[in-house]
């Protein structure tokens, strides 16, 4: 989502940091080149006028810091403004409420409410240790009870069965009487999609909130609708109080704007973020960690969590066992899978910090998702020796691969050339427990890589 975003600012404040020293000319220079990427990342107006009216107050005259030089202090003025405008820290969800607390999942319709839903059950579920119940209010969409009920068994939460002859009052009337009967900690109601002119649809949910008086109303706003949609949720917060909101396909192409938009413009936390379509593709929204990724820096700390989350709980042992070893190709055809469980290479790239080898190319040009699924083509195509000893393959070698693949000799020399950089990155975090593998990735300093 913020990857073009990403690479005009890292360019843009490239420039600046090797600056001798900040002057009136070259802030003005670098906020208009600032200004200019904001709008092409589909940043509100308000916001922008927001951003650069405070990064220029607080540029011009100051102070320098004696650690810093003059465009690392501007980066840092620049990444503090991101942060504030983002709302400053994580706005964790209220669950210590009177048991069972209530969630409340409203929004248009196809922004991924169910799916998000159930997301968020397990991520409490996992957080937390809690017994959740999950419940349908959705009696127009015909499918939208038995979608809810599925995805709710594939991640072992508990489901309360409604029907589409039922008033979705009624529903949640009897899944709350049912939740407490049964002392379930938290209940999450799924509710149709609905535009906030639609009056009668706005009249419903407006009597399930004051019915039930939900702890948390979460508004699940879909990041490539673009800044209509923030108008959406401030149309809707006049009729129930929103407390905050679940931004969805952030893998997606989408431009960034809504994710710096949100906040300043609703007055509304964003609290979670949808990374990919799997259950376990959902991250809490750190404003800070989200600065540092459209600043070029990377978010280390949640890749440190998804690898803790999905792969130390797993398959450590055999993890470990793997990198303590010769790392092959076999090896990599089994960790794919693992990065698909953390949503993918790119995913895991993304969170990495924009460093460029010498000829100008970053990790995040080397490695991508289509790549590595060229690369299972062309190890299926390989004997088991040349798996285990990829070096030996040659000329020869690769014709042959390309003709049992499908794939060119260029891909191929271009995919193994990708498995190397992906080596020097196995060697930096080579680890004798998971821990420390975490802790070294930390401490990469991902530029050695390339040069």
């Amino acid at each position: 989502m913020f990857e073009t975003l990403t690479k005009h600012m890292s360019k843009i404040l490239d420039k600046i940091s090797n600056q001798g020293r900040l002057t009136e000319q070259n802030i003005q220079t670098t906020l208009r080149e600032i200004r200019i990427a904001l709008l092409e990342a589909d940043v509100a107006i308000s916001v922008i006028q927001k951003i650069m009216s405070c990064i220029k107050e607080k540029s011009l005259g100051n102070k320098i810091n004696t650690s810093l030089s003059p465009g690392q202090t501007f980066i840092k003025i620049v990444k503090n403004e991101l942060i504030n405008l983002m709302g400053k820290k994580n706005d964790k969800l209220n669950l210590n409420d009177i048991p069972p607390v209530i969630i409340l999942f409203i929004g248009i319709q196809g922004v991924g409410k169910t799916t998000n839903l159930v997301k968020i059950g397990k991520w409490i579920q996992e957080k937390n240790k809690k017994k959740i119940l999950t419940v349908s209010t959705d009696i127009y969409r015909s499918a939208a009870i038995k979608q809810l009920e599925i995805l709710s068994t594939q991640a072992n939460i508990d489901f309360f069965l409604s029907h589409c002859n039922q008033k979705p009052i009624d529903i949640v009337v009897k899944a709350l009487e049912y939740a407490k009967l049964k002392l379930y900690d938290i209940l999450l109601i799924d509710t149709a999609g609905r535009l906030h002119v639609d009056q009668k649809m706005m009249n419903e949910i407006k009597i399930i909130h004051n019915t039930i008086k939900p702890t948390e109303t979460l508004f699940v706003l879909d990041s490539m609708t673009g800044q209509d949609s923030i108008n959406i949720v401030s149309q809707f917060n006049q009729s129930i109080p929103i407390t905050g909101i679940i931004l969805t396909k952030v893998d997606s192409d989408a431009r960034g704007g809504v994710a710096l938009s949100a906040r300043y413009i609703t007055e509304k936390p964003i609290k979670f973020i949808s990374t990919g379509e799997k259950i376990e593709a959902l991250e809490p929204f750190h404003p800070e960690r989200i600065a540092s990724r459209i600043l070029g820096m990377g978010d280390i700390l949640s890749l440190i969590e998804n690898l803790e989350n999905h792969i130390e709980k797993d398959k450590s042992k055999k993890l470990n066992d793997e990198f303590n070893n010769k790392f092959n190709l076999d090896d990599f055809l089994k960790q794919i899978k693992q990065m698909k469980k953390i949503g993918g290479i790119s995913n895991l790239v993304n969170k990495l910090p924009q460093y460029k080898s010498n000829d100008n190319i970053s990790l995040h040009d080397h490695i991508n998702d289509q790549l590595l699924n060229k690369f299972i083509a062309i190890i299926n195509s390989m004997t088991k020796k040349e798996r285990q000893n990829p070096e030996i393959i040659k000329g020869s070698h690769k014709r042959r691969i390309s003709l049992g693949s499908g794939i060119n000799i260029q891909d191929i020399n271009k995919l193994l050339k990708q498995f190397n950089y992906l080596k020097k990155i196995m060697k930096k975090i080579k680890p004798n427990n998971m821990s420390k593998m975490l802790k070294n990735i930390k401490n990469i300093n991902f530029k050695n890589l390339f040069n």
